[in-house]
């Protein structure tokens, strides 16, 4: 467990920017550690509360915060194995679909630890996946018509809310989805509560057009409303069709 902390990426464990402020760190630890503590009967975890703590012990103390961030020199955490160890991007056709995917896990990732700063350069997605970029031009822009994503003139990608919405609905659909969102990534193992997940999905309330079979038709409402009421000049031109009066 010891030699775990050495390679832990204390900010990829607690899902939080390496810019973080200490009540952000503060309130994120509080509520991992209600979720993660061994008193917990139904997601105690002894294991990860020892990591949580040892996290939040450094992260929490300016000055030993400062020297882990210079022991990391900006690059954080160890180096994680590429995406394809556990995926296949080299087949004609799922390989094409496998690295779409790759690229909305690698994003998805940036997106959730940096709502604020989600542009993620060309050549971090390349070592992420572990493959090549010269391959991932049609990727990349297949996901822009579709809207998942988006790219900065300096070439930066970032994840937009629709691609947000694919990943979170999709993902217990799509089980190569969520394999490269479980794989090659500490923080990966901390999954997200499903209530949580759900009311993010839905966060936006649904907007109901009004059903236009339903809405009254006014001009036909007053069509029968002149249908039904007395015609006064009918009525005139029958009095002066009638016989008229002989003198006597």
């Amino acid at each position: 467990m010891l030699e775990a902390t050495k390679t832990l990426d204390y900010y990829e464990f607690l899902q939080i920017s390496p810019h973080a402020d200490t009540e952000t760190i503060h309130r994120v630890y509080r509520y991992l550690a209600a979720r993660f503590h061994p008193d917990n009967p139904e997601t105690g975890d002894p294991e990860k509360f020892f990591l949580l703590k040892t996290a939040y012990d450094v992260l929490s103390d300016a000055d030993r915060r400062s020297e882990y961030d210079r022991e990391y020199d900006g690059e954080r955490g160890p180096v994680h194995n590429p995406l394809s160890d556990s995926v296949d991007f080299m087949d004609q056709v799922q390989g094409e679909l496998n690295r779409r995917l790759a690229v909305l896990a690698v994003l998805y990732y940036r997106r959730r630890a940096n709502p604020f700063d989600p542009r993620v350069s060309l050549a971090e997605i390349e070592k992420r996946m572990g493959f090549p970029r010269d391959y991932l031009d049609f990727t990349t822009w297949y996901l822009g018509k579709k809207g998942y994503i988006t790219r900065a003139d300096n070439s930066d990608f970032s994840l937009t809310a629709e691609g947000v919405d694919f990943i979170e609905t999709q993902r217990v659909k799509i089980p190569v989805l969520n394999r490269l969102l479980t794989t090659g990534n500490v923080a990966c193992n901390v999954d997200v509560d499903e209530d949580v997940m759900s009311l993010e999905s839905s966060a936006t309330t649904m907007i109901v057009l009004p059903d236009m079979t339903r809405i009254p038709n006014r001009r036909a409402n007053s069509r029968e409303r002149r249908t039904g009421a007395p015609d006064w000049r009918a009525e005139k031109v029958e009095r002066r069709k009638g016989p008229r009066r002989t003198e006597e």
